[in-house]
């Protein structure tokens, strides 16, 4: 099980994230980022799986405590909404690569849905991040320009999803295709939150590939 820790404070808010510690003290790090639904006992079991795999993982909170019921799409929508995806990277998923004890120590980068956005902004904006894995989700074009993605880049997708749509994926892979950039694109037939456990779309089987592929990546990018 892992712990609350806190990774700074900026005008009187106090930035906290979900640690969980592996045995191995010179253990990689991934910062896990949250759902629209913010960081759920779901999210924090996503970093008790990768303690166990060997691996420093922290869900820093993006919502300052908040978490939305999984029946209030309309309430998760409006936190998004709400959210300065460029500070919230800047700021606190920088403060939770550097306590990971990135750049000394190589870290990651890996989110769903609204995470899956982050993931790519960090990856595109944080030098503390080594690598990134993105789940159901990529900037619009409002935030980022993908083709300036700097690091190693892993993206899983749904082909039923309507939110993060496979030409939103295709344009992605187009993108960093044409800025030469390494990248695995990886596409399942499912909808949107298939790797969630607590989500109605949830795939076990899918998943479970898609974990396997992540920890690979992980290998290869975070342990060489």
């Amino acid at each position: 099980m892992g712990r609350l820790v806190e990774l700074g404070s900026t005008g009187g808010r106090v930035d906290t994230g979900y640690f969980a510690e592996t045995s191995d003290e010179s253990a990689p790090g991934i910062v896990v980022i949250q759902e629209w639904w913010g960081v759920q006992e779901q999210i924090k079991g996503v970093c008790d799986r990768y303690a166990a795999a060997g691996y420093k993982a922290i869900a820093p909170d993006l919502y300052a405590g908040k978490t939305i019921p999984y029946h209030d799409a309309a309430a998760a929508s409006a936190e998004m909404g709400a959210l300065d995806f460029p500070a919230a990277t800047d700021r606190i998923v920088q403060a939770a690569a550097r306590f990971l004890g990135a750049p000394a120590r190589k870290t990651g980068v890996t989110g769903y849905c609204l995470g899956g956005i982050v993931s790519i902004l960090a990856a595109i904006r944080l030098a503390e991040i080594s690598a990134s894995v993105c789940y159901y989700g990529i900037p619009p074009a409002g935030l980022a320009d993908l083709r300036d993605v700097r690091v190693p880049l892993q993206g899983h997708f749904a082909n039923a999803d309507t939110w993060c749509r496979p030409q939103d994926v295709n344009a992605l892979e187009a993108a960093l295709r044409s800025a030469g950039r390494e990248h695995e694109i990886y596409r399942y037939d499912a909808d949107h939150g298939f790797c969630n456990e607590d989500a109605a779309a949830y795939r076990p089987d899918l998943a479970d590939l898609a974990w396997r592929r992540s920890l690979d990546y992980w290998d290869r990018h975070l342990r060489s």
